[in-house]
């Protein structure tokens, strides 16, 4: 295994944590400005709310999880020299 691997994992495991934690706030904040300021798994909330809104929050969350991992790699690179990869 390729020594700019090794050395990445942890900073990917942060960089996934925070990406996890920032996806979510953006979510909440999505939810909100779109008029649903409750949770939406509410039990009054119809099933097609309920299923909008995983989708919205699958999509925000792998949006930003891309983002934060190829930021991090393309870091690990300027750094490094090579792609952790």
């Amino acid at each position: 295994m390729k020594a700019s691997k090794v050395a990445y994992k942890p900073v990917g495991l942060v960089l996934g944590a925070l990406s996890g934690m920032a996806a979510g706030a953006l979510f909440k904040q999505v939810w909100k400005t779109v008029g649903n300021d409750q949770d939406a798994t509410d039990e009054d909330r119809s099933w097609r709310e309920v299923l909008t809104a995983a989708v919205l929050q699958g999509a925000i969350f792998a949006g930003v999880k891309a983002a934060v991992d190829r930021g991090g790699a393309a870091a690990t690179r300027r750094l490094t020299g090579n792609w952790p990869g």
